[in-house]
């Protein structure tokens, strides 16, 4: 039940993630009518403004949710999550100006972000050491299938200027698993037993001897996945729609498609390696192969076509590999009492350095004269920091779950 209901969870959550780069261009043209604006600036700055802030939220809700998963308990707060990001992004279907956009997804990315602590605790705390891979390999996947899910959905009603507000109140459907969670899903009794002795202090403790190394490495791990998903790969649909010259309106949603398929396969396959091999070896090898993976994709793709598509499967496949690994290791770094909060704020934080990238998406991609390519391939040398800092890590292959 644990299983089930992080892999939901977690699954719609990629869902409503995958939501805006899908209307985020009908919606924000539609808007720029209404204000009588004739200036693509206007798009791209404004979708740097609503992803700025849907990322600082994540990073917010990451600690905010994880805080309060330590405090009342996993299943609790993760209720509490799930109902904040499903009901605020239904609630921009009635959004006329692009502030609204920003704040319905600022708050709805609270829970998105908790939710993925709360549900990657649950479940590790659950299920034996050897069953840990697996176990994070599937919660990896899980978003990626939200982000198939919702590519169907573009794919089969073509998102427009006139259609966008109905995508947007597919987003509302998580809320109904709120009630299987709070009826079928068991409290982690690791968790139960951790605060016996008393309420934890988890704010203090991660940033404290002798946790603070650990919460800064996991920081770094995370931010370098986060900083070329958010920084360039989320914004792949935008280059495609700008060489088709916005005329192929199912180009995105194809894209979403090919790309959340080939990130479930890494999502899945990179934590059963980790379980093999160990985990400082792996985040070498998949920083090594979305840096040449990524350059080559930005270098060689001109137009599009299957070619790009296939190409976009495969920087799917290596950058989102680490959304499964991370959910193996994060949890290894931080005793029970914490461990929410502290793999919450790790895997969010690389949301705050992102959000600047983004925030100022428009100057960013001025200076790179418009290009997409020109970039993305400046931006995936983050890569080279990670394969870096990995060796300075702990190894916890085999070893059980700080007590």
């Amino acid at each position: 039940m644990a299983l089930v209901a992080a892999f939901l969870g977690w699954m719609f959550d990629g869902m409503e993630m995958g939501i805006f780069p899908l209307v985020a261009r009908p919606a924000l043209q539609q808007m720029q009518t209404v204000a009588q604006v004739a200036d693509e600036n206007f798009v791209q700055s404004w979708m740097g403004v609503v992803t700025a802030l849907f990322l600082l939220g994540a990073a917010a809700g990451g600690v905010v949710f994880g805080w309060l998963g330590d405090r009342i308990g996993r299943v609790r707060a993760m209720t509490w999550s799930i109902l904040c990001y499903s009901v605020f992004t239904g609630l921009c279907y009635f959004a006329t100006q692009p502030w609204h956009l920003a704040m319905l997804r600022f708050i709805a990315a609270l829970g998105m972000g908790g939710e993925w602590a709360l549900g990657v605790a649950l479940v590790m705390e659950c299920w034996p050491e050897k069953a840990r891979p697996l176990m994070a390999g599937a919660i990896g996947a899980a978003a990626n299938c939200g982000y198939a899910l919702i590519a169907l959905v573009g794919i089969q009603w073509p998102v427009t200027r006139e259609s966008w507000r109905w995508v947007m109140l597919v987003g509302v459907v998580p809320a109904l698993l709120t009630f299987f969670i709070r009826l079928f899903v068991p409290e982690s009794e690791r968790w139960k037993e951790a605060v016996k002795s008393g309420p934890s202090r988890p704010i203090r403790e991660i940033f404290s001897p002798p946790l603070l190394k650990n919460t800064a490495l996991a920081i770094a791990f995370a931010s370098v996945a986060l900083i070329v998903t958010w920084g360039i790969v989320q914004w792949i649909p935008l280059w495609a729609d700008q060489m088709t010259g916005g005329k192929q309106p199912k180009v995105k949603a194809y894209i979403a498609l090919f790309s959340s398929v080939g990130a479930a396969a890494g999502s899945l396959i990179a934590p059963l390696i980790g379980g093999m091999l160990g985990r400082r070896p792996v985040y070498f090898a998949l920083c090594l192969s979305s840096l040449v993976v990524s350059t080559s994709m930005f270098r060689l793709c001109t137009e599009y076509g299957t070619g790009f598509l296939v190409m976009t499967g495969l920087v799917g496949f290596c950058t989102a590999s680490f959304y499964g690994w991370l959910p193996l290791y994060l949890p290894e770094l931080f005793p029970t009492r914490v461990r929410a909060t502290g793999q919450g704020l790790a895997f969010n934080f690389g949301r705050i350095l992102a959000a600047f990238g983004a925030w100022q998406m428009g100057s960013l991609m001025a200076y790179f004269d418009n290009s997409y390519p020109k970039a993305g391939a400046t931006i995936v040398l983050i890569y080279l920091v990670g394969m870096v800092l990995i060796w300075f890590a702990p190894e916890t292959k085999g070893k059980p779950l700080p007590k």
